[in-house]
């Protein structure tokens, strides 16, 4: 799927919801908890199971970026399964040191 801001990736396996804040305009594979994303959280009917190695988790209020800095997802709903694109795990954003105000 190609990403645009704004757009919604709902977990198919757990409760996690992100939304996208920055992507490239290429073709990307979105997973959370291992499993594809899915349109909507109705959609969701617990069949599936979170993949070994993609657990750990999504937590509310929290930037997830790749390593090359190039995709940026919010978290706005927390769930147990991580979020990977491409087969790469994102990590969480670090806040930016503040100036000091001498």
């Amino acid at each position: 799927m190609i990403l645009k801001p704004g757009a919604r990736l709902i977990s198919a396996v757990c409760t996690a919801e992100l939304m996208t804040v920055k992507a490239p305009k290429t073709e990307l594979e979105v997973t959370i908890g291992g499993v594809a994303t899915i349109a909507s959280a109705a959609a969701r009917d617990g069949s599936g199971a979170i993949v070994a190695g993609h657990d750990g988790g999504t937590l509310m209020g929290k930037r997830y970026v790749d390593e090359a800095d190039t995709i940026e997802l919010l978290c706005t709903k927390a769930g147990a399964g991580a979020v990977a694109v491409n087969g790469e795990l994102l990590q969480l954003k670090e806040a930016k040191a503040l100036p000091a105000s001498d």
